[in-house]
């Protein structure tokens, strides 16, 4: 499909839509999607440029709803004047509409001005049946993010604090297996991602169901008790937790309180606390990021709580996990200037029980990137790419 089957004119739009409307009719079974049914929108001041694309995305019937699978592979061009970091795309079939919207988001790139690079979007998105003007799915720009953490876009998704904080995970990590190498040379590099793929390969797994709103815990889970979180201290973190606590049940939890302290001398914008849970048994696993509502944020030196009307069901292996305890810590902070603080590597030394909370946490999206890349291609792969940053 050429770019112009992409790029609709204000002008255009009305006519196409009325073709669409009446190709809704087609999709008793699987069709491809008519020309037209794309439109790919970036500001005129956008650092991106769609070079070309391909279109292998089909549609069908689903009752009065529409299914669209959404198969596209596109290449953009970064004419920016910095580096491209990371960057989200906000892909909307209908803003009403359950399922209708979605995003793809990408990090850890590392994209110079003037080099372009692929983007796939593979999802599926629902949207009424009935025709409306317009094309039947919008892809739009809401960020990205350069190399100097500067920031562009609407940032409609909070785009601008989660690729800034993978940007600093990424970072930080980068410069972690840099490290080693220069201590170690080549086969220090190689032990340590070996290490890292053993405790990737070794670490426990809690399927963690979420329901939001009000819930009853129901009298078969036995009496429920407010449980108290203990809480990690990272030295350096901006945001100190107070207190956590959360109505239990044999393996749920409710209503979730959090109460943190800004103890930086800069406003803050946004919390993020991670919980950690304990079964009868000692193990400790990944629970659940709960985000401290802040609307007003944070002066320095003031303490905010908020409660979420949340339960949280865990099971691990298909069966539920009775909860024995509750740890948590802050796992991320961004100021209102935009600035994202992360933990650091040795924070997660800390330790817990027979292990560290390394052990008991997930790889960074970069920590995984870079020991699959060893996994797949081997040593020297991951040297060169490790030279590229």
């Amino acid at each position: 499909m050429s770019i112009s089957n992409w790029k609709i004119a204000a002008k255009t739009v009305l006519p196409i839509a009325l073709g669409l409307a009446g190709a809704f009719s087609s999709f008793a079974q699987d069709g491809r999607l008519p020309a037209g049914s794309i439109n790919i929108d970036f500001p005129g001041d956008s650092p991106l440029v769609l070079l070309k694309s391909a279109d292998e995305s089909h549609a069908s019937a689903r009752g009065a709803a529409l299914a669209i699978d959404l198969h596209l592979a596109l290449t953009l061009r970064n004419i920016g004047p910095d580096g491209i970091r990371g960057l989200v795309l906000r892909v909307v079939s209908q803003e009403a509409a359950l399922g209708g919207k979605g995003s793809v988001s990408l990090t850890s790139l590392n994209v110079p001005t003037g080099e372009s690079f692929p983007v796939h979007i593979d999802m599926q998105l629902m949207r009424p049946s009935q025709p409306a003007a317009g094309p039947l799915v919008e892809v739009t720009l809401d960020g990205v993010l350069f190399q100097s953490l500067a920031f562009y876009g609407p940032n409609r998704l909070g785009s601008q604090r989660t690729l800034t904080a993978a940007e600093m995970e990424a970072g930080r990590d980068r410069q972690y297996f840099k490290s080693v190498l220069e201590r170690g040379g080549p086969e220090a590099l190689r032990r340590e991602v070996l290490t890292s793929l053993t405790r990737q390969a070794a670490r426990p797994q809690l399927d963690v169901r979420v329901s939001r709103g009000h819930s009853v815990t129901s009298a078969a889970l036995g009496p429920e008790h407010s449980e108290q979180f203990a809480f990690l201290e990272f030295p350096d973190s901006p945001v100190e937790p107070v207190d956590g606590r959360a109505q239990v049940a044999f393996n749920q939890a409710r209503q979730p309180r959090i109460q943190v302290r800004n103890r930086s001398t800069e406003p803050v914008r946004y919390v993020e606390v991670r919980w950690l849970v304990k079964d009868a048994n000692g193990h400790e696993y990944v629970a659940a990021k709960l985000p401290v509502s802040v609307p007003e944020g944070i002066a320095p030196g003031q303490t905010v709580g908020d409660t979420e009307e949340t339960s949280l069901e865990f099971r691990c292996n298909n069966q539920p996990v009775a909860i024995g305890g509750a740890r948590g810590f802050v796992s991320q902070v961004q100021f209102s200037s935009g600035k994202v603080w992360v933990p650091a590597r040795r924070d997660f030394e800390t330790a817990l029980g027979s292990g560290t909370l390394r052990d008991v946490l997930p790889p960074s999206a970069e920590e995984e990137r870079l020991t699959n890349l060893y996994r797949r291609n081997g040593l020297d792969t991951l040297l060169r790419e490790l030279k590229k940053y």
